[in-house]
This record gives C-alpha cells, sequence and structure tokens, in this order.
C-alpha cells in the first residue's frame, strides 16, 4: 500500500548517545529507594520523568533511561515515569521491557491518555493495529484529554495501514470534529479522496488546509497531482515551482523531476 503520509502522533510525557537495554525486569535502579515523605517523593518522581523525557525528544535514550530509573526509585507507583519508560524501550528495540513498562502504567491508571495513546502508537508502529486501535480510543474517552484528535488521527491512521478504509474516514472525520484545524486530518481525508478519484472533495480538503496554515511537501505533492489529473496547467506548474523552492531535497520533488506521479 502507497505511504498513508503524516506520521502518527505522540503525547504527554515524551518529552545522543544510544544504549541497549539489558534488564530482566522493567526498571531497576541502586539508588536510595525513598525519602520517607509521600509528597517530597512523588514531586523528586515528577522532576525525573520531565527530565527522561526531555532527554528522550532528543535521542539521548542512555539518559532518559536512568532518569526514569530515578523517577521510579522516588515513587515506584508514579504512572507517567512507565510511560515514558515504554516509550525509551520502545525506541531501544527492546520490545518487551517496553510492554511491561506501559501496562503498568495503565495499571497504575486505566484513565491515562497518555499511556494508551503511546502504547497504541507502540503496538500499530508493530502491525498490531486492532490492539492499538482500542488503545486509541481508549484514550480519547477521558473527558480531560484535551486533543483527542491526536488520538482519533493515530487511530485513523492505523485503520488505513490495516486496510479499514472506513473506519479509517470515521476516525478522521471524528478527529476533525475535535479540532476542526486538524491538519493531520485533513491531509489524510483529502488523500483518501484522491485514491476514490473525487478530485473535488481532495481540493475542499486542501483548501482548509491552506487556510490552516499548513505547508508540507506531501501537501504541495498532493495539490499538483490533483491539477495534472484535471490538466489545470497553471496550477500544476504553481506547486511544482513551489515545492522545488521549498522543499528541493524532498522525496516529493524527486519524483516531481523523475516525473513518477504516482
Amino acid at each position: 500500500m502507497r505511504r498513508v503520509g503524516i506520521l502518527l502522533l505522540a503525547v504527554g510525557l515524551v518529552a545522543g548517545c544510544a544504549t541497549t537495554a539489558s534488564d530482566d525486569s522493567a526498571i531497576k535502579t541502586d539508588t536510595p529507594p525513598t525519602s520517607g515523605d509521600p509528597n517530597r517523593d512523588r514531586v523528586r518522581a515528577r522532576i525525573h520523568t520531565e527530565l527522561a523525557a526531555g532527554y528522550y525528544d532528543l535521542g539521548n535514550m542512555a539518559v532518559a533511561l536512568q532518569e526514569v530509573k530515578e523517577a521510579v526509585s522516588a515513587d515506584a507507583s508514579f504512572g507517567p515515569a512507565y510511560n515514558v519508560a515504554g516509550l525509551v524501550y520502545g525506541r531501544l528495540k527492546e520490545d518487551r521491557l517496553a510492554e511491561e513498562n506501559f501496562q503498568r502504567a495503565l495499571s497504575l491508571d486505566s484513565t491515562d491518555y497518555n499511556s494508551h495513546n503511546n502504547y497504541g502508537l507502540f503496538l500499530c508502529e508493530r502491525k498490531r493495529e486492532q490492539e492499538a486501535i482500542k488503545h486509541f480510543t481508549a484514550a480519547v474517552r477521558n473527558p480531560l484529554y484535551r486533543t483527542p484528535d491526536r488520538s482519533y488521527v493515530n487511530a485513523g491512521v492505523c485503520a488505513r495501514r490495516s486496510g479499514d478504509i472506513a473506519a479509517a474516514g470515521r476516525f478522521f472525520d471524528l478527529a476533525l470534529k475535535a479540532n476542526p484545524r486538524q491538519t493531520q486530518a485533513l491531509y489524510q481525508l483529502a488523500d483518501l479522496s484522491y485514491e476514490r478519484g473525487n478530485f473535488g472533495e481532495t481540493k475542499a480538503y486542501l483548501s482548509r488546509l491552506s487556510q490552516a496554515g499548513a505547508d508540507a511537501p506531501e501537501i504541495l505533492w498532493l495539490g499538483l497531482r490533483v491539477a495534472k489529473r484535471e490538466g489545470d496547467r497553471n496550477v500544476e506548474a504553481s506547486y511544482a515551482r513551489q515545492l522545488r523552492n521549498k522543499y528541493p531535497n524532498s522525496r516529493e520533488t524527486r519524483a516531481l523531476n523523475a516525473g513518477r506521479f504516482e
């Protein structure tokens, strides 16, 4: 199946020296366990978890893993630490440890939308789409989740990867109901419309993307191909100029230069 477009979205505490994890259990540490003051221990766990998330975002898995261990040492009941640990172990391809940590996070708080979403990402990336979608939909059931559109998009991308186009469309529509300017949902629906040959609908979604200020090579490439299909040479040339000027090294520009339009 052709590339389905923009990436899945991580949320929450996800925020380089690479390392390989070798512990037999999810998290181990040699630091003193707790201070004896629950409030102080929780603050310490939160700080180390946020540091771990920051190092994860920077790609420094070695330090991120050490910070997670410090967090769990301070407060073993702090669920977000296990969520970040799951992300770190997932990046390190330690899938068993990643799953253990995501599951531990959810055992501590079954309504944690961050852990549901990030576990869903982990599962979808490993082609376990139906399991992943269950976690994305669990995330959006939490009324405190401020950005449910992200998990709806993730569910849609995952459904599309599995070949369930109807379900994918429904999830993208739900993402737009939650956030009408959700650019990834708009792009995905535009791309689906293009695949169905509904170029008028594709252009309507592209117009909404433009109004939302979205600008990416895959969006320009989609607009160019619609114009080419409709024989609108002026619009096609405009998109081509934008691609070459803004994204000269993108794979879309390389395809354009090679004359590969599908």
